[in-house]
């Protein structure tokens, strides 16, 4: 899945946080699996072989938790939604990354590997209207919750975002 689908479904969780560093940590464990995507800077070999593997697992997401609950304003709250939007993404990557693209959930205590046989491409009908959902949902916050996940990169920018919606569909 597209990591700005990861980013949206993720900041989705944690929209209704009422500090906006707890909101961004909680996206960030969203899309911390991803990190074994910087493989990629090695080549294309390292890139196949380590994706999905070095941090698409449970001692990644334990430690990302815990790492992102250290740095949060509500500590067990954080701890716990980092776990969920975590392993949000992985349930996203094992539906679609693409067939026969397995996650090593247990590594490094196992070499087992977690796959799904229904798995979609990458370049899916599915994965666009997952993200057209949560482009819209995170839209559709801007009404009830005054911020969209635009926060994470520029609170101005957000607020002219919010501003634009609430003008646009009645809520000023």
């Amino acid at each position: 899945m597209n990591p700005i689908v990861h980013a949206e479904l993720s900041w989705l969780v944690g929209a209704r946080l009422a500090a906006r560093r707890d909101r961004v940590l909680v996206t960030l464990a969203g899309v911390a699996p991803d990190l074994d995507g910087l493989t990629l800077l090695a080549g294309e070999e390292a890139y196949g072989t380590y994706h999905h593997v070095l941090s698409h697992g449970l001692l990644s997401a334990s430690l990302c938790a815990a790492g992102m609950a250290l740095l949060a304003e509500r500590k067990a709250v954080v701890g716990a939604l980092a776990f969920v939007t975590f392993h949000l993404h992985l349930l996203c990557d094992l539906a679609g990354s693409g067939p026969g693209w397995p996650i090593w959930y247990w590594w490094p205590f196992s070499l087992r590997q977690t796959m799904w046989d229904g798995q979609w491409n990458l370049a899916s009908w599915q994965n666009s209207l997952i993200g057209l959902g949560a482009t819209l949902a995170v839209l559709a916050c801007a009404l009830p919750l005054g911020r969209t996940a635009v926060e994470l990169f520029s609170r101005r920018a957000d607020e002219a975002v919010v501003k634009t919606l609430r003008a646009r569909f009645g809520r000023s």
